[in-house]
């Protein structure tokens, strides 16, 4: 399923700007999207394109595509040219199509965005907020685990359904919580205060002074859970040379290997464990230094690099990435740039402890 992803957001790159409709959209993006999920969009039986149901006094309405599942439609999916946003309140066939047929999920998409839809609020009415939404260009941030649900060989309606209310619901907490980290509401700086002081009253004063307190002390909380995953991956590596210097015997003395690793390249090791440390252990994070670069290996294995460093004596310092299917180098200003790529840097570690497909 990665696999197929990685293609179609390489055939979006190479061909966006010669998809000018919404029929060229369906076949250079959408069909090859379900095709990827097993379906086969050529058997009339399975995906029916232009797809119509009896409802009422609305009369030559059709939905895009509707995937048949036990001769029924189970999922309906409305298309948009790739260049169109995507406004599911305007999409009022869906809409209806989804409540007078047995649909479970709708699917709306301009070929490059998928957002997925089902009635959580409602039974028999679509929710107009997506439980699960992705964008194809964005391949590291997809959650491939519920995307792979919907395959057509391992489709269970009531399973993916069981599923999707916690998704939208973490997203959505997820989403509060980072708009009140970034700037807090009134109602949260409220809050705080009251539990802060029981019984006192809140006014316009208090939450002028309290609001940018509350602003720096979250701040702060992740300030302090960024220091404590570089604090553990310093701790690791620290506790790894230890180890080695045990287990390795020392270089005999005058020998010159011509490998020098610099202090730069040292700290740029710690950012990268400390990054990685976000979906896997520290210790599993190894740097490999020669004579014109420094590898950062996952598992200290050569077949599974994260990224590297190329460092040069003028000062130009170079990250070669390998969360594509070729490796990519990119010039930096500052080894605290790297916190820039971190979806980049996770990207292939997430690829090497997804279980075998």
């Amino acid at each position: 399923m990665k696999q197929a992803i990685l293609q179609l957001k390489d055939r979006i790159e190479k061909t966006i700007q010669h998809v000018q409709t919404e029929e060229a959209t369906k076949n250079a993006f959408i069909m090859p999207f379900l095709q990827a999920l097993g379906y086969d969009v050529f058997n009339p039986t399975e995906v029916v394109p232009e797809f119509t149901a009896d409802i009422g006094t609305k009369t030559g309405e059709k939905v895009d595509y509707a995937i048949m599942i036990g001769g029924m439609p189970m999922i309906l999916i409305e298309c948009k040219q790739c260049a169109n946003e995507l406004n599911v309140q305007n999409e009022s066939q869906l809409l209806r199509y989804f409540n007078v047929t047995k649909a479970k999920f709708g699917i709306l998409t301009n070929g490059l965005v998928y957002q997925f839809y089902t009635d959580l609020e409602e039974p028999n009415i679509m929710d107009l907020k997506p439980f699960l939404s992705f964008d194809v260009r964005e391949c590291d941030k997809i959650n491939y685990t519920e995307l792979e649900k919907f395959k057509k060989d391992v489709f269970d309606a009531e399973n993916v359904r069981k599923t999707a209310e916690t998704l939208k619901y973490t997203g959505e907490i997820k989403r509060i919580i980072s708009e009140e980290f970034a700037a807090p509401s009134e109602e949260f700086v409220k809050l705080i205060y009251k539990k802060m002081m029981p019984g006192s009253i809140f006014n316009d004063k208090k939450k002028a002074r309290l609001t940018p307190l509350v602003k720096a002390a979250l701040d702060g909380i992740i300030s302090e859970k960024v220091k404590s995953s570089l604090d553990a991956a310093l701790k690791t590596t620290q506790e790894a040379q230890q180890e080695q210097e045990k287990e390795i015997p020392q270089p005999i003395f005058g020998a010159d290997t011509g490998i020098v690793t610099t202090e730069e390249e040292k700290e740029a090791f710690l950012i990268v464990k400390a990054i990685c440390a976000e979906i896997v252990p520290p210790e599993k994070v190894f740097m490999r230094d020669a004579k014109t670069y420094c590898a950062i290996l996952y598992d200290d294995n050569n077949r599974r690099p994260i990224c590297r460093f190329v460092f040069g004596t003028s000062g130009k310092k170079s990250i070669v990435f390998f969360d594509g299917p070729k490796e990519e180098k990119i010039l930096i200003n500052d080894i605290q740039d790297l916190y820039q790529y971190k979806e980049r840097l996770l990207a292939p570690v997430r690829k090497y402890i997804a279980p075998a497909e």
